[in-house]
C-alpha cells in the first residue's frame, strides 16, 4: 500500500476528503500531514483523524533539505497538495519526481502561477468575465501550476457570483473529485 503525505496550509477540509476516501477503499494511507502554519485547522483535524504531523520549518523547507528526512522515516512514496500555499523546493521534486500531486481552484493554465491560489483566483476568473471555472488536478513541477494535468473538472460562473460563492461550488468539485483522481494515480504508480 503506498503511503501519502498532505501538505496543507488552511482549514483541511480537501485532507479530511482524502484520509476518509483511502481508510475506506485500502488504496493507498495517508501516513503524515504537513503543514506550513501552526494556527491552521489542518493541524486539529491531524489530530481528530490519529494522523501523525509536522509543523514545517519555513527555513529547512526553503533553503534546507525540506524535510526529506521526516518525509524519508515515515515511508512516503507520493504528496498530495491539498490547499499548500508555498512553492514545493527543488529538493523535493528531485525526491519524488512524478509523485507530487496538487490541485489548483481554476481551469490551467488560465488563472494559475505565482500568487493565483484561493479567493485571489476566484476574483480573477471572475472580473475577467469567464463563464466557466473548475479545478486542475496536476502533477507539480519546477514552475507554478505548470505539471502535467491528471483532470480537469468544470462549474459555471454565475453573473451574481462572488469569491466566496465561486469558491463554494468550486469546493464541492474538490471534495467530490480530488481522491478519486489521486487514487487513478496511485494505481498508475502501483
Amino acid at each position: 500500500m503506498i503511503k501519502l503525505a498532505i501538505f496543507a496550509s488552511g482549514s483541511g477540509t480537501n485532507a479530511q476528503a482524502l484520509v476518509e476516501h483511502f481508510r475506506q477503499s485500502g488504496t493507498a494511507e495517508v501516513s503524515l500531514i504537513l503543514c506550513n502554519k501552526p494556527d491552521a485547522y489542518v493541524l486539529e483535524r491531524a489530530k481528530q483523524l490519529q494522523i501523525p504531523s509536522l509543523l514545517i520549518d519555513k527555513e529547512c523547507f526553503r533553503n534546507g533539505d525540506a524535510h526529506l528526512a521526516e518525509l524519508k522515516a515515515a515511508g512516503i512514496e507520493l504528496i498530495v497538495l491539498a490547499g499548500f500555499f508555498w512553492k514545493i523546493p527543488q529538493a523535493l521534486i528531485d525526491a519524488y519526481p512524478q509523485r507530487i500531486i496538487n490541485i489548483h481552484p481554476a481551469l490551467l493554465p488560465k488563472y494559475g502561477g505565482k500568487g493565483m491560489y484561493g479567493h485571489h483566483v476566484h476574483h480573477a476568473v471572475i472580473a475577467a468575465g469567464e463563464r466557466e471555472s473548475g479545478i486542475t488536478i496536476h502533477l507539480v513541477d519546477e514552475e507554478y501550476d505548470h505539471g502535467r494535468h491528471l483532470a480537469q473538472f468544470t462549474c459555471p460562473v454565475m453573473p451574481d457570483d462572488t469569491p466566496d460563492t465561486l469558491a463554494a461550488r468550486i469546493h464541492v468539485l474538490e471534495h467530490s473529485h480530488f481522491p478519486e483522481v489521486v487514487e487513478a494515480y496511485v494505481k498508475e504508480l502501483a
